[in-house]
């Protein structure tokens, strides 16, 4: 039995229950709209001021099925910003002005809805009936005109089922950027915040103190073509995987399933993985790792809630894009940077961790040899990296065997400067120990000071104030785990002070030698 509205019969309405063409899909007296609750909302909003407030973190104007009521609520909605009364007479000589209020019923039927007077907590949970229904209104239309689609005379499966996915997408979104979504989805309190959104995990690569891979963060690897980016990026995925343990010498977390992103070159990343795996691998490759194969569907940043739905259809926890060039239709403008990232936080939000292969610029002409690379020599545009969590740059010659990482931007502690060796031929990176603080401690018989390893590991005989900070942070760490002994320096007086000077202790020198 349809509900009664009191308005009258010639009262304009979005499609009649009884003129619904999918009515038989649903059961008896089972409606998608509710106009008493409608009522209530717009009741509660005249009588107080505050109750348009509250309905509007829940509701759009088209969430209300009679045209009329939006009409009305709009109304009511810029009362409230103008911070004017939204009584039934103010509502009324601002409809009338518009032209609109005979068209809604009239003042007769406003003050028929204001007189309910419901409480500031009825409209908010009213609203909410409205809010449901609205969207059960929209989810069944998409099922129409899918079952439309799908009963047209050859009508093309994937082309159905590529339009039904874009018009769910839509959806979604439209959800989350509306009414109790866009305000509430993704709210926590402090507490929650500070304590149960993951701040405090150990890191996917690293430790605590040297972190490559923080959960939540994107890992980003940047080179030029050739330098072993791919190489190194495989080592972390099968370490996921549980393949192995630790790459560079630092420990990795397993995950649960990864899904490699090969857009760019696939044969090229599969003969690359293939010197490191066998038979003996069959089984965990086939369940743990999916790989897709070439562009994408469309680019991220044209469809930012992609990267999220390819690691939800494949039950992936870990998402590897190599490389980014091919993910973003332009690397180079901001708003398609911002917008990429938009698709990177949507996955992270999501539980996805995510790590990208990228390219370097070009070294200039004028660029000076030997120079420590900085982010400002990642290609593209610079929030790409503004919102990676951690950048590694991998420095060297294509082909070269060996290499040097760098850690551009830390989360924890700066790792490296690493020089590396590539073995290609079976895939794998070891550590050079050359620029290692605690090898270069142990091989100085009169200990270090802060300057002593800035200088050597920056290259730099006058090293700057933040290569001398980072060698203190080095220092101290191996202090802090008993693998070296601070001296304590002494203030300057006229004959100048003395710096701290660190020496390798005995567990140190056991451990290492």
């Amino acid at each position: 039995m349809a509900q009664s509205t009191g308005l009258p019969h010639h009262f304009p309405s979005r499609q009649p229950l009884d003129e619904d063409p999918g009515a038989g899909l649903r059961g008896p007296g089972e409606p998608l709209y509710a106009l008493a609750a409608e009522q209530a909302v717009l009741g509660a909003c005249m009588h107080r001021s505050e109750a348009v407030d509250v309905a509007r973190g829940i509701l759009d104007a088209t969430d209300f099925y009679r045209p009329a009521h939006e009409t009305v609520w709009r109304t009511l909605l810029a009362l409230r910003g103008e911070d004017l009364p939204t009584d039934p007479i103010v509502l009324s000589e601002r409809l009338d002005a518009a032209g609109d209020l005979n068209r809604v019923g009239g003042a007769a039927y406003l003050h028929q809805l204001a007189s309910a007077s419901p409480s500031v907590g009825d409209a908010e949970h009213h609203a909410h009936i409205v809010r449901r229904q609205a969207d059960r209104r929209r989810l069944h239309s998409m099922s129409l005109r899918l079952q439309q689609q799908t009963e047209e005379p050859g009508a093309d499966p994937d082309v159905v089922r590529s339009t039904f996915e874009a018009d769910l997408r839509t959806e979604r979104e439209r959800a989350l950027a509306s009414g109790s979504g866009r305000l509430s989805r993704y709210l926590v309190d402090g507490w929650d915040f500070v304590t149960k959104t993951g701040a405090d995990t150990d890191p996917l690569w690293g430790t605590r103190d040297q972190t490559a891979w923080s959960s939540g963060e994107c890992l980003m690897i940047v080179g030029a073509p050739g330098v072993g980016k791919t190489t190194l990026a495989h080592q972390v995925v099968l370490a996921r995987l549980g393949m192995q343990d630790t790459v560079l010498d630092l420990p990795v977390a397993e995950s649960g399933r990864v899904l490699y992103l090969a857009m760019d070159r696939p044969k090229q990343i599969a003969r690359a993985m293939a010197r490191r795996v066998g038979l003996r691998d069959e089984q965990r490759l086939r369940e743990r790792l999916s790989v897709w194969q070439g562009p994408l569907p469309a680019t991220l940043d044209k469809e930012p809630d992609l990267l999220a739905d390819l690691a939800a259809a494949h039950g992936a926890d870990t998402i590897v894009i190599d490389s980014l060039k091919d993910a973003v239709s332009t690397l180079v403008d901001d708003a398609l940077a911002v917008a990429y990232h938009n698709a990177r936080m949507r996955a992270l939000r999501n539980g996805v961790e995510v790590m990208e292969l990228h390219h370097q610029r070009k070294a200039t002409a004028d660029a000076p040899r030997g120079q420590r690379p900085a982010l400002d020599r990642v290609y593209g545009s610079t929030w790409l990296t503004s919102g990676a969590g951690s950048v590694l740059f991998v420095e060297g010659k294509a082909g070269d065997p060996a290499v040097t990482i760098h850690h551009l931007k830390t989360v924890t502690g700066e790792i490296g400067p690493l020089n590396v060796v590539h073995d290609h031929q079976h895939g794998t990176t070891t550590v050079e120990p050359t620029l290692d603080p605690t090898v270069l401690l142990r091989s100085a018989p009169n200990g270090l000071t802060t300057r002593d390893l800035a200088t050597r590991l920056s290259g730099d005989a006058n090293p700057e104030r933040a290569d001398v900070e980072k060698a203190r942070r080095h220092l101290e760490r191996l202090v802090a785990t008993n693998l070296a002994v601070k001296a304590d320096g002494m203030a300057g007086g006229t004959g100048g002070g003395q710096q701290a000077r660190y020496y390798a202790s005995a567990r140190h020198i056991g451990v290492v030698g």
